[in-house]
């Protein structure tokens, strides 16, 4: 019997911790509460078990002098172009969406950062499989959301391994349908992320070929709206909302069960999935500045998916970030927490 999949609604289960973001665009799924109390309002685009339930879960929503209005959405592109059109003034998403956006040509500005382990970015195989290295991938098909940080992953192990693109069977699926077409052999491996690497494994249904340690950046962000960061106002309640979200994430590496169990209990994912996803990917990310060489690691991305004509221009990724919220964070080159993977 063919285990439960994830829900589509997961292509970005934690805005704030999450590795990676689906390619295409999806709708926005409805609006979610308000919470805080003041006249100003701070509209945060989220997604399911994303940054709202993890603030509510750190405790850290509570004492707000201004409200922080929710919009859920499917993934990080929808979300990037909610900023665009300024109805969104901050969201969180992976390292690779801000760089499409850029290619865009969309008024986004990356205002804080977080670097975790890149374990949990994958490229799976079939238990039976006789795949051993990625250098064996050669010919063979491979299924990823296209312009998500997996594609990134497969791009750079490929090229770690004397490979290009070119050299394997792209399939662009998004995970719902990549993960079904996993299991039912339909491709040969599947570059993805967490949760769904956690789904795979804890179900014994593949094993890893190779992860994204030591090849992707690991790196994810809260990105905002220039016209928000250029009203003081916002502005301030952009820093509060930072300041929370990175308490949040202590909380989360202290509390690894008990935000699994709210994780799990919000997105509808299997606890024990929830869990090993938390222990080996979401705990690990530590709160770091948005400096050079972040800038580098991220146009370094953006260079590759310029080459590879799968964004429109080139792009300088420093003109779409914002240092003024570092305050005194470490850089972002800072080693990921350690992981509690078991």
């Amino acid at each position: 019997m063919r285990r439960r999949l994830v829900p589509a609604a997961l292509l970005l289960p934690l805005a704030l911790l999450v590795s990676a973001c689906g390619g295409s665009s999806a709708a926005r799924t409805g609006g979610g509460g308000t919470d805080g109390k003041g006249s100003l309002t701070l509209n945060v685009g989220d997604q399911k078990g994303g940054s709202e339930a993890v603030l509510r879960a750190a405790g850290e929503l509570k004492d707000l002098d201004y409200k922080i209005k929710w919009s859920t959405f499917t993934s990080g592109p929808p979300l990037l172009e909610a900023v665009n059109a300024r109805a969104v003034d901050i969201g969180g998403v992976g390292n690779t969406p801000p760089v499409f956006a850029a290619g865009a040509g969309s008024k986004i500005t990356v205002v804080a950062a977080w670097h975790g382990t890149s374990k949990g970015d994958t490229i799976l195989v079939p238990n039976d499989s006789k795949l051993s290295s990625p250098r064996q991938l050669k010919g063979h098909s491979v299924a990823v959301a296209q312009g998500s940080s997996a594609h990134y992953q497969l791009v750079a192990s490929l090229r770690k391994a004397g490979l290009t693109l070119g050299d394997v069977k792209v399939k662009y699926l998004q995970p719902a349908d990549a993960l079904a077409a996993f299991t039912s052999g339909k491709v040969d491996a599947w570059a993805v992320w967490d949760p769904y690497s956690s789904q795979v494994l804890q179900g014994k249904r593949g094993r890893v070929l190779t992860t994204g340690d030591g090849v992707t950046n690991g790196l994810t962000f809260q990105v905002a709206a220039p016209s928000a960061l250029k009203d003081p106002k916002k502005a301030a309640a952009v820093q509060d909302f930072l300041q929370r979200l990175r308490r949040a994430q202590d909380w989360v590496y202290t509390h690894p069960e008990e935000w699994a169990r709210v994780w799990a209990k919000d997105t509808g994912l299997p606890y024990e999935v929830a869990l090993a996803a938390v222990k080996r990917t979401y705990g690990t990310r530590v709160p770091v500045a948005v400096d050079q060489p972040l800038i580098a690691s991220e146009q370094q991305i953006a260079d590759t998916f310029a080459e590879l004509k799968l964004i429109p221009r080139k792009v300088d990724f420093g003109d779409f970030t914002d240092t003024r919220f570092n305050g005194t964070l470490p850089a972002s080159t800072t080693a990921p927490r350690p992981s509690k993977e078991s």
